[in-house]
């Protein structure tokens, strides 16, 4: 970290990925729905930081790993706002687009403890339902859950 003219700055890094404008209270979901608590790369992660269209806001640094669609359109989930940055020898070379995909697979947990997903060795599966606000509707049991009962599949 670089200071400057009083302000702390998170260093730039060579080549990764780069996700801005995460909900400050999203963070740590992100992190848990892209594995990083696993990850060996060097991770810089802020949150509350100021921001002028959100008024505070959280960033993800992953030096050495570039994501992939499938992967950012999970973090759509609970940050469709955010945006993705792909960067090689320092520079942003793609923006990649955040779209709440149409289904869900395998990483989140059915809010049903009845549900067969919570019983048995069945990967769940959900249909996005769009709105105000995203919900997930269970493919084998209907049961709806609401981003905020969101719990993630280990």
């Amino acid at each position: 970290m670089e200071e400057r003219l009083g302000r702390l700055e998170v260093r730039a890094i060579e080549n990764g990925t780069v996700i801005d404008h995460i909900p400050a209270d999203a963070l740590f979901k992100i992190i848990n729905i892209m594995g990083l608590e696993n990850e060996h790369n060097r991770i810089t992660f802020g949150t509350n930081l100021e921001s002028k269209r959100m008024g505070t806001k959280a960033i993800i640094k992953i030096n050495g790993r570039f994501c992939h669609q499938e992967e950012i359109n999970r973090i759509a989930i609970v940050a469709p706002m955010a945006v993705v940055n792909i960067i090689k020898d320092f520079k942003v070379i793609e923006k990649l687009p955040v779209t709440v995909p149409d289904t869900i697979d395998e990483f989140i947990k059915c809010a049903n403890p009845k549900c067969i997903t919570n019983n048995e060795p069945v990967k769940t599966s959900f249909k996005v339902i769009k709105g105000d606000e995203i919900s997930l509707r269970c493919k084998y049991c209907e049961k709806t859950t609401h981003l905020n009962q969101i719990k993630f599949a280990k």
